[in-house]
């Protein structure tokens, strides 16, 4: 393999030297792994076969080694990127002096037998009107551009073989061998196209060919599957394309064959230009996929619910030999535990942004709050979706048993700092949410449970929330027991039911966050120089947060204001309506892209939102 440049742009979106800004990206997907699209039509991240695969593109994290697959007009214009419709399908359309070509993106899902695992992901290139010239370079660099690989090209065809992936590129279009990536240089006309299809291949899978009448039935089929799952949806209130985009986004960040849930499809894009808060989010957080599944079943997609659930049952919660504590707070895609964090010393990371890492260490982390999390999404999933069985209930209890033994010591908290555990409120918050959610369920069904043992722990973190958990000298509720540092996790006190949203305790809290971690609606998680996290660096707002806040000022009445967030937010999300973890204080997305958890409180914020507005 050549370490020759092949990062060469065409023309498209300004990239800041080397590097489009993470929200000049768009996604795509097929359930099973994504890929990131630059509005200059470059695919700059792709793991392959899976989220957690080693990524075969990578440019996004080192533009010189980790490879890309660009596809553009050959002569300078202006570029649009847009979804087609109410679909995952992504259109990039290059506007030039002598015509219009636009690139249609997707990764086809409803193929015949075995095309899941050839992970098909076809780039249709049209020309709208007048004439276009193109050009493409594909470029892959396997195992994080570790991996050496080999080429051959066979007219139409290019196979990169490396140890352990190999892909076939076909073609309508002539390829050209170029070192170890392929180029391809072609003109197009009024109403004439060319397909690149990139597969995986390899025993049964062989390299096949992909027509122009094929691109089109399988695009065709793209929007049809797409478009049929959103018509699941039941929300019919404002901010219907915000909200159905994030829906659309959830959806893209489950793996299908295990109904998990990934955090963020990305690793190591950083929440601080320079800065080492860079983490690998291609894994199941139980409290991100917990979230997720509440805000699906708003929606009304009851069948993602009911995968989760699946996961949860047979590789998170009690049986089988599994403990009922402490939880694992993440998991592999297939269910895995061993998460070993590492870094990748060779990629020089986003915008020089290093470390690099695979794996998460944050996994061998004691974080409480995953209870309350876990047990709030299945007493939803059992009140809005399907009773939950009496395995399912046995399970339950044995998670709450053990939430009543060991809820009053201190842990690493829901931010995942490393900076030593303390005794977190929000930790608090949520085990007591887990008993209480639990004392519902055996309460409305009629279920077997030590209520009187729950009810008493239960009442006993409240206490002690009220006890130690409120600073009369900051007349607020605070991060940690005995101090006084303000953390916008307190936001889901009301919101979890936990303490009634016109209580004056909690509109003084909300007033001192307010104060003190909202700058322009946008909030901030807490102040790292008040509260030692362990890491160096700065941080932007936190998207969820943000959302969180409109929410609690819906609760407590306050609606113009919360109006006024809400919306002050969409106007940050980028041109797709697609949000990462932070936004800077210039304004920019920062941290893995797209994640999660902004998307499920957008989607719990608009239909707090709107059903209160009426």
């Amino acid at each position: 393999m050549t370490d020759a440049s092949y990062h060469h742009r065409t023309s498209g979106a300004p990239r800041d030297g080397r590097y489009l800004p993470v929200a000049e990206h768009g996604l795509i997907g097929d359930l099973r792994s994504v890929a990131l699209v630059g509005t200059d039509g470059t695919i700059d991240w792709y793991c392959c076969p899976a989220f957690d695969s080693p990524s075969v593109f990578g440019a996004i994290l080192d533009a010189e080694r980790g490879g890309s697959f660009a596809l553009a007009a050959a002569v300078p214009g202006r570029t649009k990127q847009f979804y087609f419709p109410d679909t995952n399908v992504l259109i990039t359309r290059f506007f030039t002096e002598d015509g219009v070509g636009e690139v249609q993106d997707f990764m086809p899902l409803d193929g015949g037998p075995g095309d899941a695992d050839r992970h098909r992901l076809i780039r249709r290139v049209l020309c709208v009107r007048g004439t276009v010239p193109f050009e493409a370079r594909v470029a892959p660099r396997f195992d994080y551009g570790a991996q050496p690989h080999t080429l051959r090209v066979e007219d139409d065809v290019a196979v990169f073989a490396s140890a352990r992936l190999t892909l076939a590129l076909t073609a309508t279009v002539p390829l050209e061998a170029d070192e170890a990536d392929v180029r391809a240089e072609f003109k197009l006309a009024e109403g004439e196209s060319a397909v690149f299809a990139l597969d995986r291949v390899g025993g049964d899978v062989t390299p096949r060919r992909c027509a122009r009448t094929e691109a089109e039935e399988q695009f065709a089929a793209t929007v049809s599957y797409w478009r049929r799952w959103l018509s699941a949806s039941r929300y019919r209130g404002r901010w219907r394309e915000m909200v159905h985009r994030s829906a659309l986004t959830l959806k893209l960040l489950t793996y299908a064959p295990t109904g998990a849930i990934v955090a963020a499809p990305t690793t190591s894009l950083p929440e601080e230009l320079g800065g080492e808060r860079n983490w690998d989010y291609r894994y199941v957080w139980v409290r991100d996929a917990a979230f997720c599944v509440y805000a699906l079943l708003r929606l009304g997609f009851s069948g993602e619910a009911e995968a989760f659930m699946e996961f949860v049952t047979r590789h998170i919660t009690p049986g089988d030999g599994k403990p009922s504590g402490p939880l694992q707070i993440m998991y592999g895609i297939d269910g895995r535990t061993d998460l070993s964090e590492s870094e990748l010393t060779h990629l020089e990371g986003h915008r020089g942004s290093a470390p690099v890492r695979v794996g998460n260490a944050a996994a061998d982390q004691l974080q409480l709050d995953i209870y309350g999390a876990l047990i709030d999404s299945i007493y939803l999933y059992d009140k809005w979706a399907k009773p939950v069985s009496s395995a399912q209930w046995d399970d339950v209890c044995a998670l709450v048993d053990w939430v009543c033994e060991h809820w009053d010591q201190p842990d690493e908290g829901v931010w995942e700092t490393r900076g030593g555990r303390r005794n977190f409120l929000y930790s608090r918050l949520m085990c007591w949410v887990a008993i209480e959610r639990a004392v519902r369920m055996a309460n409305r069904r009629g279920l077997p449970a030590d209520l009187p043992r729950w009810q008493a722990a239960r009442d006993r973190i409240y206490r002690r929330i009220h006890s130690r958990g409120w600073s009369a000298e900051r007349g607020a509720f605070v991060q940690h027991e005995d101090g006084d540092v303000l953390d916008a996790a307190v936001l889901m006190m009301p919101l979890a039911k936990f303490i009634a949203p016109t209580d004056p305790k909690w509109l003084s809290t909300l007033d001192a966050l307010t104060r003190e971690l909202v700058s322009d609606s946008l909030v901030y998680r807490y102040d790292p120089r008040a509260s030692p996290d362990g890491l160096r660096g700065d941080e932007g707002t936190f998207s969820i947060c943000s959302f969180w806040y409109v929410e609690a000022l819906v609760h407590a009445g306050r609606l113009d204001e919360a109006r006024l967030a809400f919306e002050k937010m969409l106007t940050y999300a980028n041109h797709l309506g697609l949000y990462a973890e932070e936004i800077s204080h210039t304004g920019e997305q920062q941290g893995n892209f797209p994640q999660a958890f902004t998307h499920l409180s957008l989607i719990s914020a608009a239909f707090n939102l709107d059903r209160a507005l009426g």
